[in-house]
């Protein structure tokens, strides 16, 4: 019997997550096709992508972009620009599943549209549930669809409670290789440059989430979106550090037993399990040899050196809009890194500053989310300014 192909949508097709969602597609035999792609700016693999997919309808950040797109690309695809064009891409009646992948908290709005539209959903983009996880898990509840993690950790954590109910949990362990920057102490980390935060040795990630991982806040971030995607409080949350990236998370269950999810680091294992879940894809991918892997070690996060994860508790704690906050302002923060502007320990001193300044207020809807995240930006760019000459 012929299984059904399914249609999916690609929100970030041109990022690091959506490149290795392509590499799943051509190894899925036919089973996985493109319904639609969305991208910013890189026009020039975007149409590569249209060429090799044929996706009924592509979206790009700008109507010069998709102007510039359109000449490049078979006049029967559909090409649409904006927040409005990627909220099409996300709603499409045939597509089956969104992969929402953008980076930031760009992916927010048009993730809420694919599930406003009844559409599962594959998460690669945390912020989605750390600007906004009450609002996204209650909608999650009503249209009744499938909130599937990507992140390497969350897919571990899913594929471990598999046939558990939630009573049954003690708590859950995420893995964190501690970033290239693991050992060194504060004096070591003041002249840290971008060239060396996006040199992750384990994972091949964008600028930002590498420099993300390199202070931890990627955890962190990691740690708001399992407090909703599980549904478990943050006291029932722990970061281990474990250098090696083979136990890619952990659940400890109430008779003390744990489960873990150990494999190669490979996004693309994870990725192809949120796309063909509940059933497992054959990968022509290396797998992990357990004898000669090495010993696996584990060891607490350093949290002095590295607050930003703890300014992520901090955050939950505050609850409301906080992790809003902390998260607008660590973007702001680390692409004013990534330009030079400031040091890289101003990261979490202006995330922190943000943080106390705004607090976190009441999340009823949207717009708290939008204008809290609009206000923790301005916040942090005024902090930014004042630091005077550039890094």
């Amino acid at each position: 019997m012929t299984k059904a192909t399914k249609r999916i949508a690609v929100l970030g097709s041109t990022g690091s997550i959506g490149k290795s969602v392509m590499d799943i597609v051509r190894m899925s035999r036919g089973r996985l096709e493109i319904a639609g792609l969305a991208a910013g700016r890189n026009t020039a693999l975007l149409s590569e992508q249209i060429r090799e997919f044929k996706p009924s309808m592509a979206a790009v950040m700008t109507e010069e972009l998709a102007q510039d797109l359109r000449s490049g690309v078979p006049s029967d695809v559909n090409i649409v620009y904006g927040k409005e064009g990627y909220k099409a891409i996300a709603s499409m009646p045939d597509a089956d599943l969104v992969v929402s992948s953008m980076v930031g908290a760009a992916g927010l709005i048009p993730t809420l549209a694919a599930i406003e539209a009844g559409k599962d959903v594959a998460l690669a983009n945390k912020e989605t549930l750390v600007a906004a996880g009450a609002l996204v898990m209650d909608l999650v509840r009503e249209k009744g669809v499938n909130l599937l993690p990507i992140d390497s950790e969350h897919s571990a954590i899913f594929q471990c409670l598999q046939g558990y109910r939630d009573c049954q949990v003690n708590k859950i362990i995420l893995t964190a290789s501690g970033g290239p920057f693991r050992q060194k102490d504060s004096s070591q980390l003041r002249d840290i440059t971008p060239e060396q935060a996006v040199a992750h040795p384990n994972w091949s990630m964008g600028a930002k989430i590498s420099v993300d991982s390199s202070t931890l806040m990627n955890k962190g971030l990691e740690v708001i979106e399992a407090r909703w995607l599980f549904s478990i409080p943050p006291e029932r949350i722990q970061v281990a550090v474990h250098p090696q990236s083979i136990v890619h998370s952990m659940v400890e269950f109430v008779d003390g037993s744990i489960i873990a999810q150990l494999g190669m680091a490979d996004m693309r294992v994870p990725i192809s399990y949120a796309l063909m879940w509940p059933e497992r894809m054959k990968l022509d991918l290396p797998t992990l040899d357990i004898l000669t892997c090495g010993p696996l070690t584990f060891e607490p996060p350093r949290m002095e050196e590295f607050p930003c994860l703890g300014l992520a508790f901090k955050a939950l704690e505050m609850g409301g809009t906080a992790p809003t906050v902390l998260n607008a302002a660590n973007e702001v923060a680390v692409e004013a890194f990534l330009q030079k502007k400031i040091p890289y320990l101003s990261i979490p001193r202006i995330i922190s500053d943000v943080l106390h300044d705004i607090g976190g207020g009441a999340m009823e809807n949207l717009d708290d989310v939008l204008r809290a995240d609009a206000l923790a930006r301005l916040k942090a760019h005024v902090l930014i300014d004042s630091q005077g000459e550039p890094a």
